[in-house]
């Protein structure tokens, strides 16, 4: 095995890697193939070289840059004298990892916690309702302590991805 074949074999692995793990983003294997493929090339590249170097349609190459963008994983560059769009990854794991999370949790977070409220609403009207009888008084009562641990939580989650968004978590684990 030569040299050449030997790279590719290398980069096959973790491109194949990639793929399987990209899970974990939420994304298919062949998108994660495709941020293996722009991981790995030595510049920007169009959707047609995507398309190409992956053997699949120029509308999967771009549905799967939309959805690399979305994430921050891949941004859109230029060239000076090149008309068509070009991309390339975000380099950098760390930053890619914390929009990664901070979008995604932060998301999660805001939903989660809008249906807490509205939940600890109800449920206090139950409480405070004279017709309520006494054990689903108690019913709700031990629901809305469980809720209020939740929000307690959910007030730590806001501040772990404060601490990603500001950077301010690569005091306490460095880079």
């Amino acid at each position: 095995m030569d040299a050449q074949e030997r790279i590719e074999k290398a980069r096959e692995r973790v491109v194949e890697a990639l793929s399987k793990n990209m899970d974990l983003y939420g994304v298919t294997p062949s998108i994660g193939r495709l941020y293996g493929i722009l991981y790995f090339n030595d510049g920007p590249m169009t959707l047609e070289e995507m398309s190409e170097a992956l053997g699949m349609s120029k509308t999967s190459m771009s549905t799967g840059v939309k959805t690399l963008t979305d994430l921050k994983m891949v941004e859109k560059t230029w060239k000076k004298g090149v008309r068509k769009d070009l991309y390339r990854v975000e380099e950098d794991w760390y930053e890619t990892f914390s929009h990664f999370f901070c979008i995604k949790w932060r998301k999660s977070s805001v939903m989660n916690q809008a249906a807490i409220e509205r939940s600890l609403s109800e449920l206090q009207a139950v409480i405070a309702d004279e017709r309520t009888p006494d054990e689903l008084r108690e019913k709700a009562q031990r629901d809305v302590a469980r809720l209020e641990e939740a929000q307690q939580y959910y007030q730590w989650l806001n501040r772990l991805v404060d601490a990603f968004e500001t950077g301010e978590i690569f005091k306490y684990i460095p880079r």
